[in-house]
């Protein structure tokens, strides 16, 4: 036994340095090696694209009469527009967008009461407003207040996330941090110095490789996720090797592999 073990310690050494989980590839936002140093407290500048509408998005679209804002004041929305405009205001709550907002089809139009559709394809939501607002001057001559927001930013969280899936999150914008933690942040194994981010444009689907261990990702375009994103994750190396997440996993596993071994060899003799 005592052979057996000289033997064995080895090589249970060397499976335990390879298996181990350093630090430095689970810990965000590092300042590596070769790059420009981001101090901490140092203000980062960065500029915020503004997005530009594109099939399969949905829009939340509000609009309001003078009248309405004296009945329901300015932050209510009726429940009842003008008959003359029709009800285009979208309920807000969870994926309810879906069935009262306004989605963007493949000709990059939304149909709207009244004013029929509305090419929206690759503008601003400000700049939306304004070309919706200029089709229901053509109906309405009243005052008016038009609203127009994004119904949520919508995405999916895939391979090595604790709670993998679809979201939507009920705000304009979000870090790819804040979609992690939504999604239950990553597992001990997931490759975070390699994630690929999965982006729709106008002109089609473009795939990014991201770092998330870097800290110049705040000042990359993926530190904002936009409408429609993919997350995917994948997992490192050592998943194949059937090894723990942490020291003590990798551990109880080598010496249950051990205590097996012996118990073989003590049973065949």
């Amino acid at each position: 036994m005592r052979r057996f073990l000289l033997r064995v310690l080895p090589i249970v050494a060397l499976v335990f340095a390879a298996s181990c989980i350093s630090n430095e590839k689970i810990i965000y936002l590092q300042n590596l090696e070769d790059n420009p140093v981001i101090e901490d407290g140092e203000l980062i500048t960065y500029e915020i694209p503004e997005y530009k509408l594109q099939y399969n998005d949905i829009v939340d679209v509000n609009i309001q009469t003078v009248e309405d804002m004296e009945q329901f004041g300015f932050n209510n929305k009726p429940t009842q527009m003008n008959p003359q405009m029709g009800n285009v205001s979208a309920q807000s709550g969870g994926d309810i967008y879906y069935m009262t907002g306004f989605t963007v089809d493949q000709k990059g139009n939304v149909r709207l009461p009244i004013v029929g559709e509305v090419n929206v394809e690759d503008l601003t939501l400000d700049e939306a407003r304004v070309e919706i607002e200029a089709k229901l001057r053509e109906y309405v001559k009243s005052e008016l207040f038009v609203k127009v927001k994004l119904g949520g930013v919508r995405y999916s969280a895939l391979g090595e996330f604790r709670r993998p899936g679809k979201y939507t999150v009920l705000q304009d914008r979000m870090t790819i941090f804040e979609a992690i933690a939504n999604a239950g942040d990553l597992t001990t194994v997931a490759k975070r110095s390699d994630v690929l981010l999965i982006r729709q444009y106008p002109e089609g689907t473009r795939i990014h490789r991201i770092d998330l261990l870097d800290r110049q990702i705040v000042q990359s375009p993926f530190y904002f996720i936009q409408p429609n994103d993919q997350i995917y994750v994948e997992p490192m190396k050592v998943r194949e090797t059937g090894t723990g997440e942490n020291t003590a996993q990798t551990l109880a596993l080598v010496f249950a592999g051990i205590s097996s071994v012996a118990l073989i060899l003590n049973l065949l003799k």
